[in-house]
């Protein structure tokens, strides 16, 4: 019977194996099939239209194939920021785009200052003398901030526009901790370093409110300032603090009372506004209501490719940091650091501008990404920070090295503080009837103890560390911010800070786009022409993976891609719990001491609820 059973196991083994065999065959010649599958042709003129189905983010993440396959990992499209803002540029002198669409029907945001950018790029396009339209069934705040850009806004007449502003619950987990009898042992370093006070409070702390009301209030008010200057005659003040009875004056018409407040110039379906853009960049010549001659962004892009490298080396630090080495959408230390000392021993850079877009993580591999950059200028060449929507702790860590720092004034930077967080599991064993017990040789031994709580001599040696490493944090600001140790102790412990503010206090130099700060480094290294050009030094994503999460990602025809506003604001509370189960899950599996800004993902609209990290957490806390 061992014989047969053994024979079986094997036959078992042999069979997967050929169904694995089968399955990577099927998708590598589906891969093959996509990337070959030739562009189709563009039109020789027409509307660029920019249907961004998803976020804009600075780097698109990798995707895992299986956990799309498996349905464990949602498949959601994103758009590199830089990608259009190339797109909107060109189209401004391209004579073959007679308009521009901006279709913002399932768009799911990317934060202030990336909106911003793009803004200003549609700018560019109107100052050229060409129409942009935008058009939504439901407007929240990302995409209204893009649309205030457009010459033409409309929205569907079964639709609104929502604008929420700044702010809203955290989730904190004191209390459920204690139902299960875990203890969160917290060590920080920043009295406004309020990461982990979700672990041991059961609401925020006096500091923490403070510091987040004005984050909000400072990102509330950039945000009506870039609306107000793009479309003057828009009523947000008014709309925002009651819309019910704005609406209440055009008949209880949300798409109406979007009008009337200024928001929107048109009330129409998607064939009035088809006609409309044919009106202006012509028909599609198969004469059904509503088409019109279109140039889809992906076929532009493709038909026309960036330009040659230059000398101008942009390093991308996007997403979390972490030890190790990762895809892009996440920052590896290793991964980044390997990727500029190629670039440096090839010498093929003569400026180099860090593209920062991260709210920190791990302060070894912060570490060793700011290793890697001042590898670079002790080389002679010159260092310039370049900040996204987010650049905060760790992702200013890795700022410390320029010699000037651009941001915009919704940037959120600053959170200079450290913390660790290690949970313990006496209480939980009580509960359960379990009890630890051993010997030791040291009072170090068996510790950090989670069976039977963290001792005070370990509790001591933690707190030592993390104090330690403030002090090299605020070393590091001082010596690049050429500020007293004492004034950056002042600005920093944990503090969060927008754009505006963090110019006003020295931790940002001057407001400015990417394509400003590539612009500055050139001129400080001498270069011009062709060589001024940016080089980019980024992992790209996996084409497969890239093909793969297209293929999976939802279609314009998916139920569950909510178009109407109130659908989008039901989803808000289910985004915010996915995101708060997913920094607890981070939090448990990541590194001991950290240098990141949970207040930051949520904040800047980057971060992206993901259902995996609610099942990441709960298997975390089963192992425990």
């Amino acid at each position: 019977m061992r014989v047969l059973r053994g024979f079986w196991k094997l036959l078992v083994g042999i069979k997967d194996a050929l169904v694995l065999m089968l399955l990577l065959l099927f998708f590598g010649l589906l891969f093959v099939g996509l990337s070959a599958r030739p562009n189709p042709k563009l039109a020789s003129s027409g509307a660029l239209v920019l249907a961004l189905n998803g976020s804009i983010v600075e780097q698109p993440s990798d995707a895992d194939p299986i956990g799309m396959l498996s349905g464990s990992e949602t498949a959601l499209r994103e758009y590199r920021l830089r990608d259009v803002i190339r797109a909107l540029n060109l189209a401004a002198t391209d004579n073959s785009v007679k308009a521009v669409v901006l279709d913002l029907d399932r768009f799911t945001g990317g934060g202030q200052a990336a909106m911003a950018a793009v803004g200003q790029a549609i700018d560019g396009v109107k100052r050229a003398g060409k129409p942009v339209l935008a058009y939504a069934t439901g407007y929240a705040d990302d995409g209204y901030q893009l649309a205030a850009h457009a010459s033409e806004v409309w929205v569907n007449p079964m639709g609104a526009v929502i604008v929420t502003g700044p702010g809203g619950p955290r989730l904190y987990y004191k209390g459920l901790f204690d139902k299960l009898g875990v203890t969160a042992h917290l060590y920080r370093a920043g009295k406004y370093k309020s990461a982990g006070e979700p672990y041991i409070m059961t609401h925020q702390s006096d500091e923490a409110k403070a510091a987040n009301q004005a984050l909000a209030d400072s990102l509330w008010q950039s945000w009506q300032d870039d609306v107000a200057k793009a479309r003057p005659k828009a009523k947000i003040a008014a709309y925002v603090t009651d819309p019910a009875a704005v609406i209440a004056q055009a008949n209880n018409s949300s798409a109406d009372g979007a009008k009337v407040a200024g928001l929107v110039d048109q009330v129409g379906d998607r064939i009035a506004f088809g006609r409309r853009i044919a009106a202006l960049a012509g028909s599609d010549g198969k004469g059904r209501p509503g088409d019109y001659a279109a140039l889809p962004l992906a076929s532009y892009l493709v038909a026309h490719p960036e330009p040659a490298a230059g000398k101008v080396g942009v390093l991308t630090v996007a997403g979390e940091i972490v030890d190790g080495e990762k895809g892009p959408g996440t920052a590896g230390g290793d991964t980044i650091a390997r990727l500029l000392l190629d670039e440096l021993a090839k010498k093929s850079i003569k400026a180099l501008v860090v593209r920062v877009d991260s709210p920190g993580g791990s302060v070894t591999a912060s570490e060793r990404i700011r290793s890697a950059i001042l590898e670079a200028k002790a080389q002679g060449i010159p260092v310039v920070v370049s900040m996204g929507s987010v650049a905060a702790s760790g992702g200013y860590w890795v700022s410390t090295p320029a010699q000037r720092i651009f941001a915009e004034p919704s940037t959120i930077t600053g959170s200079i503080g450290v913390f660790a967080l290690i949970p313990s599991f006496e209480g939980s064993l009580a509960k359960l009837g379990l009890a630890a017990d051993g010997v030791a040789t040291t009072p170090l031994s068996g510790q950090p103890d989670v069976f039977r709580g963290i001792s005070p001599t370990v509790e001591r040696l933690i707190q030592v560390s993390i104090d330690n490493v403030y002090r090299h944090f605020i070393g590091l600001v001082s010596g690049a911010r050429k500020l007293a140790p004492a004034k950056v102790d002042e600005i920093a412990q944990g503090h969060v800070w927008a754009g505006g503010t963090a110019r006003q206090l020295g931790l940002v130099d001057q407001f400015g786009t990417l394509d400003e700060a590539v612009a500055y480094a050139a001129s400080v290294a001498g270069l011009s022409g062709a060589d001024a050009r940016p080089l980019w030094i980024e992992r790209e994503p996996n084409g497969f993976k890239a093909a793969l999460k297209n293929l999976l990602a939802p279609s314009r025809d998916d139920p569950t891609a909510a178009l109407d506003p109130i659908g989008q604001v039901a989803r808000a509370p289910e985004a915010e719990m996915g995101h708060a189960l997913g920094d607890a899950a981070r939090l448990l599996k990541g590194p001991a001491i950290q240098v990141r800004c949970l207040e930051c993902g949520s904040a800047s609209g980057a971060a992206q609820a993901r259902p995996e990290d609610v099942r990441l957490l709960g298997a975390l806390l089963a192992r425990r």
